[in-house]
C-alpha cells in the first residue's frame, strides 16, 4: 500500500454482537492454512458475535486448497465476483464463473482450483447447520442470471432473487435484492435472523442500528438479531447486494 497520502479515517463502524460496516479500504489479509496462492480477508466471524463466518478469497491463477474446507457439520456457500474456477463438492467438479454459486451441505469437503490464467473472486461462507429430523440438504450450483426475479414486498422498483430453495432441509438461504434509484425498503426491519451483506452494485444509505450510513460496491454489513434496518437507493443506476438470512427453524431455548 505504502505509505499514506492523508490523513488516517475510516469509514467502518463495529459494534460487536449487534452490527458492523466493514469497507474494503480496512480489510487485512489473512493466512488460511488450507489456500496456497490466494488472498483471503475474514470480514465475519464469531468473533464479532455473528453465528457464520463470511470471507472474501481471490485466488490466483493455479492456486486453491490445499486441502479441503472441512468440518463435521459445517455448511458452505460460495458466490463468484469475477473470474472463473473450480469448486469440488464431495470429489465432484464443478465450473463456476462470475455470478455463479455453490451450496454445499454440512460434512462435505469443499476444495477450489483456478485453473485459469486470471484471478477468480469469491465470497465464501460457512455456518454449523441445525438439523432438523426428518430433513435435509443437497448439493446446489447455479447461476444468478438463470433465476427469475420477483417483486419485493409488492414494489414494481425492488427485485428479489431466491439462490437456495424454500425448503425446510435448508437453514439459511442466500438471496439478492435489487433496487432501482430511489427504491427503499417498505419498513424499517427488526427481526431475529442474522444477515451478512456484500454490496455487488451501486450506492445508497443504509440504516444500521441508529444510524444512517453511506454505503457503495463492495462494502460489506454484518446485522445481527433485532437490529434495526433499512435501505435508500441513491445515485443513477441500480444497487445489488447478495446476503444470507438464517431460516426454516424455531428458536433454541
Amino acid at each position: 500500500m505504502g505509505y499514506p497520502k492523508d490523513l488516517l479515517s475510516t469509514r467502518a463502524i463495529i459494534k460487536p454482537g449487534k452490527c458492523a460496516l466493514i469497507p474494503p479500504e480496512g480489510r487485512v489479509n489473512n493466512v488460511i492454512p488450507n489456500l496456497a496462492n490466494c488472498r483471503a480477508s475474514i470480514l465475519c466471524s464469531p468473533d464479532l458475535g455473528a453465528k457464520f463466518a463470511f470471507y472474501t478469497v481471490e485466488v490466483m491463477p493455479g492456486g486453491g486448497t490445499t486441502h479441503e474446507f472441512y468440518g463435521e457439520g459445517i455448511e458452505t456457500f460460495i458466490y463468484c465476483l469475477s473470474g472463473e474456477g473450480i469448486v469440488n463438492i464431495g470429489g465432484k467438479d464443478y465450473s463456476i464463473g462470475k455470478d455463479g454459486f455453490a451450496f454445499a451441505p454440512a460434512s462435505t469437503p469443499v476444495g477450489l482450483h483456478n485453473n485459469t490464467s486470471e484471478p477468480w473472486s469469491l465470497l465464501l461462507y460457512k455456518q454449523r447447520y441445525r438439523k432438523l429430523e426428518g430433513f435435509e440438504a443437497k448439493v446446489i450450483v447455479g447461476n444468478l442470471n438463470d433465476i427469475q426475479e420477483e417483486i419485493y414486498d409488492g414494489m414494481e422498483n425492488v427485485r428479489i432473487k431466491n439462490l437456495l430453495p424454500n425448503e425446510l432441509g435448508f437453514d439459511f438461504n442466500f438471496h439478492t435484492l435489487t433496487f432501482y434509484p430511489g427504491a427503499c425498503h417498505s419498513f424499517v426491519e427488526t427481526h431475529v435472523q442474522e444477515h451478512g451483506i456484500y454490496f455487488l452494485q451501486g450506492e445508497g444509505v443504509y440504516l444500521i442500528d441508529d444510524v444512517w450510513v453511506p454505503v457503495k460496491k463492495d462494502d460489506f454489513i454484518y446485522f445481527g438479531p433485532y437490529v434495526p434496518q433499512a435501505y435508500y437507493a441513491a445515485g443513477r443506476s441500480n444497487t445489488t447486494y447478495i446476503y444470507s438470512k438464517d431460516c426454516n427453524r424455531d428458536v433454541d431455548l
